[in-house]
């Protein structure tokens, strides 16, 4: 049989060797800091040193490689269709004489201001994103992502600077009403929920979603709750849940980046634009008209065999362009829920939320995370700590809010409402502006300044409570 001769694009000198990269893929993922999931795929560097060229090769790609070379094929995926079509060459001109190298310096100087990133950021696609977060240090993601300011809003406004919003994630393993309303009440009660009041449905149709949209709308309107509310269940769930008539505030959807992932998940683009135009039509929004929630988390191509051989993080940031089109209020990296065959341990995790929030805040996302691990990784709060604190420093959107971190319907660990009301003691962040004026009427909050609650209960949580069998305030 005839020797077949290997093509290599990208080669680095090194000594007496020279490293070899098939193609810009292979590079990406050999640059990527290490992760079990780009091992148990087959992608990772074999040493430190390949890790270490691969991402000093990787400095050394112009820019305008990334929109000549498409990791995923264009005629096979929709959403590298999406990616190039919609680049803006114009926003691009400013930064298209750039390698990755020099796009890492000059993110990183003064000249790369909070204006001149949003000017830019529609001329960046996912791909140049994940590529520079390649050869940044997490010092580097914190203080980019900090530059980074994308504010959305519905009810309430989310991404101000200086801001930290909080989903207050009521879930319960049976959708018990009682034990919903009972989170809720908790919640709010640190000043948790101005992001969303979003509940995963333990029993996902569209019956038992209306039921539960139907109560949190009781509850924001009884108490006029600057804020917004969202069932956590199948975009095609919540264009049912529409047409019924129901109280449809956010529409949700788990994304991925890559069109196979998502057809796995059971929706194309189409289908989120007939969700979006569905629930615009509504006209529930008072601050502003963003209607959609996305979930993503690294991992997720990989486990749906759809990764077309790229490394997690490039498939994840890839899922901002999706997100991106769809102007969003919310978008919620779920950095360790999807286990330790993707991110080991809490190094990794620290590394990956840093990384998302990055990427989609450079990318024009309004990024949060849910800082969280399941139990058989090797992690514990404490780096969910150190994780919570390195992204309210860096800007982060909005976190978790969950009664005592443990989330008892989905059995992972996260971060709980008190988590919440330390970033903003220690860091100075405030609520969404809307929500903390309505914490403060409500006097749940007696020093805004300071973030200190209340002692008593607020008097028409009180009423509530008395009018149950048997309550008392």
């Amino acid at each position: 049989m005839p020797e077949v001769t290997m093509t290599y694009t990208y080669r680095y000198p090194l000594g007496s060797k020279t490293y070899q990269f098939r193609d810009l893929a292979e590079l990406m993922a050999k640059a990527t800091p290490q992760r079990a999931g780009d091992r148990l795929a087959g992608v990772i560097a074999l040493s430190a040193e390949e890790r270490a060229v691969a991402q000093m090769t990787l400095a050394e790609v112009p820019l305008k490689t990334f929109l000549n070379e498409a990791l995923v094929p264009y005629e096979q995926d929709e959403i590298t269709r999406l990616i190039i079509d919609e680049h803006d060459a114009a926003a691009f001109a400013a930064i298209a004489h750039l390698t990755v190298g020099d796009f890492r310096n000059w993110l990183l100087s003064d000249h790369a201001t909070p204006e001149v990133l949003q000017s830019v950021r529609a001329g960046i696609t996912p791909e140049m994103a994940a590529a520079v977060s390649k050869i940044m240090r997490n010092q580097d993601l914190i203080l980019v992502a900090k530059k980074c300011h994308v504010t959305t809003a519905f009810r309430s406004t989310i991404g101000l600077p200086g801001h930290l919003s909080t989903r207050l994630q009521p879930n319960h393993p049976t959708d018990d009403v009682n034990g919903i309303a009972a989170s809720i009440l908790d919640g709010l009660l640190y000043g948790n929920g101005d992001a969303v009041i979003g509940i995963n449905p333990a029993t996902d149709n569209v019956a038992q979603a209306i039921k539960l949209m139907q109560l949190m709308g009781e509850v924001i309107e009884k108490y006029q709750i600057p804020t917004q509310s969202c069932v956590l269940t199948h975009v095609t769930n919540t264009i049912e849940c529409i047409e019924a008539g129901a109280p449809v505030d956010l529409v949700f959807q788990s994304i991925a980046g890559t069109e196979a992932t998502n057809s796995s998940f059971g929706f194309n683009l189409a289908t989120l634009a007939e969700a979006q135009e569905a629930a615009l039509g509504l006209k529930r929004g008072t601050v502003g008209d963003n209607v959609m929630y996305f979930e993503t988390g690294q991992g997720s191509a990989l486990s749906a065999n759809a990764h077309h051989g790229l490394d997690q993080q490039t498939c994840e940031a890839r899922a901002y362009a999706v997100a991106r089109k769809f102007k969003p209020l919310l978008v919620n990296t779920v950095v360790g829920f999807i286990g330790p065959e993707y991110l080991f341990d809490g190094k990794e995790i620290t590394r990956a939320g840093l990384e998302d929030h990055f990427c989609g805040k450079l990318l024009g996302v309004p990024m949060g995370c849910d800082v969280c691990y399941t139990n058989h990784a090797e992690a514990d709060q404490n780096d969910m700590d150190n994780l919570l604190t390195l992204l309210g420093v860096a800007g982060c959107s909005f976190v978790m809010g969950i009664p005592g971190s443990d989330d008892i319907m989905l059995n992972y660990q996260t971060t709980s409402f008190h988590d919440a009301l330390y970033v903003r003691r220690v860091l100075g962040s405030r609520p969404a502006p809307e929500f903390e004026q309505w914490l403060t009427r409500m006097q749940i909050l007696r020093d805004a300044d300071q973030h200190i609650l209340h002692d008593a209960l607020p008097e028409p949580f009180a009423r509530s409570l008395k009018a149950l069998p048997g309550g008392r305030a």
